[in-house]
């Protein structure tokens, strides 16, 4: 496993991380669900990601009780906050009160002390940025999370933010959590350079859009028995057993899609990777990317998934990506 620097902060984190988004506490057992955190942690995995809304607490209790086996000084955890996790008008969004309401409730789900990387899950447009700044500032302050951050949120929306951090002297945002693969690359345009030029990281969710780049979906086929687009559970994402909400500019998921996916198994092959290794490692290509965070629910996906730390793409398999996919040029 290799490790890096979430942006120009001291912290480091595996190149290949861990997360519980429809899976922990929900779809998968809870045994299996720790037998994978145990095997990513053999492997050399050391970031772990949650989030409150995540089957309503439950995922973060799972991480919580299959962590708590390990020394906290050993591994990196992040979680986040902004869904309702109740009917009240204040156990939702960035408020201050649901700031440390939540973090305090996280921090009992997960038997924790303090937390890594506590990100905002989305952008409040119904708190004043300064409360909310102000509110994670003093969390830092307490020890109750050690660096803070955003998800999902526009490059307009964290320069804003940054720039009242600048005027008050407030601790730094470090991290950014967004969605990035292959087919949904719309960081690169605006909020990468933002956070480039802002000294933030990004640990990316679903770097294998939802299981595409993984090429287990056929054109014109049922999605494959156990998989996410055929789980009942998992599949409010998807459309006639396809991924449909999470690619580039929201293009449909359709048959045609799923060809241009298909393109890239002789080049994964050729360059001596899976499709899922090549995508997680098109991803890593980009030094602001600190960590790619995977799915898993089977062992053998950790084991095949956490190999793509450390590869290199050339500058010549890229261009084939990029032809494959139908995108111009390479980020």
């Amino acid at each position: 496993m290799r490790y890096r620097h979430v942006g120009k902060h001291g912290i480091q984190v595996s190149e290949v991380g861990l997360g519980s988004w429809l899976t922990y506490g929900n779809a998968t057992d809870t045994r299996q669900a720790e037998a994978c955190i145990d095997r990513a942690y053999e492997k050399g995995v050391n970031f772990f990601d949650t989030a409150d809304a995540y089957a309503g607490g439950e995922a973060e209790k799972v991480v919580g009780k299959a962590l708590a086996k390990y020394r906290r000084d050993s591994f990196v955890l992040s979680t986040k906050i902004f869904f309702p996790m109740g009917p009240g008008p204040n156990q939702r969004g960035l408020s201050r009160k649901h700031l440390f309401d939540g973090c305090h409730a996280a921090l009992k789900r997960l038997n924790m002390d303090y937390i890594d990387l506590y990100q905002c899950h989305r952008y409040d447009e119904g708190t004043p940025l300064e409360e909310t700044l102000h509110a994670l500032d003093d969390l830092t302050t307490q020890g109750k999370i050690l660096y803070y951050g955003v998800s999902e949120w526009t490059a307009e929306q964290i320069t804003r933010a940054v720039s009242i951090v600048r005027a008050h002297h407030l601790h730094p945002i470090a991290v950014n959590q967004p969605q990035y693969s292959m087919l949904a690359r719309g960081i690169e345009r605006d909020v990468i350079p933002t956070c480039e030029r802002e000294g933030i990281g990004q640990v990316v969710f679903s770097p294998l859009a939802q299981g595409v780049l993984t090429g287990k979906y056929k054109p014109g086929q049922p999605p494959p028995t156990g998989s996410r687009a055929a789980d009942p559970k998992q599949n409010q994402f998807f459309k006639t057993g396809v991924l449909d909400a999470y690619v580039h500019d929201r293009v449909a998921a359709d048959d045609s899609l799923l060809e241009r996916v298909g393109r890239l198994a002789p080049i994964a092959q050729n360059a001596g990777l899976s499709l899922a290794q090549m995508a997680l490692a098109w991803c890593l290509r980009l030094a602001n990317v600190a960590s790619v965070i995977i799915g898993a629910s089977q062992i053998e996906q950790v084991d095949q998934n956490v190999t793509a730390a450390g590869q290199t793409l050339t500058p010549d398999v890229l261009a084939q990506i990029d032809a494959a996919l139908g995108f111009r040029s390479a980020a």
